[in-house]
């Protein structure tokens, strides 16, 4: 979980990361950091999803430059879900870039964990 840049409207996503964390998740949670900050401590943690949340503004180039540094690192199977304050033209252009779900003001932690856990479970049962 990522609070990027300097957007400090962190309580929801906080509050979302305390409960995944006691849903069972592994949670990391980073503030305040770039998209090639992120990217690098996916790449250190192996993680299987990043959550992005965005409560000022500025989420696209963030996203963007996100999804790029995922790309160079060959992180194609990390899910990316978003969260936060995000204009609905902004959802539809970043699902079309490839984010899994974004989550606005009011949606349950249950959700978001029940979006995880279903594209785990569908992740495990593709065969390649």
């Amino acid at each position: 979980m990522a609070k990027p840049t300097q957007d400090c409207h962190d309580r929801g996503v906080r509050h979302l990361a305390r409960r995944l964390r006691d849903s069972g998740f592994g949670v990391i949670f980073i503030n305040f950091l770039l998209a090639e900050e992120v990217v690098s401590v996916a790449v250190q943690e192996d993680v299987d999803v990043i959550g992005i949340s965005s409560s000022s503004g500025g989420h696209m180039p963030v996203f963007e430059e996100l999804l790029e540094g995922l790309g160079k690192e060959e992180l194609h199977d990390v899910l990316v879900i978003g969260g936060g304050v995000i204009p609905p033209h902004h959802v539809r252009t970043l699902k079309e870039w490839g984010i899994g779900e974004v989550f606005g003001p009011g949606a349950s932690a249950n959700a978001v964990a029940d979006y995880i856990r279903t594209w785990r479970t569908n992740k495990s049962n593709v065969t390649v």
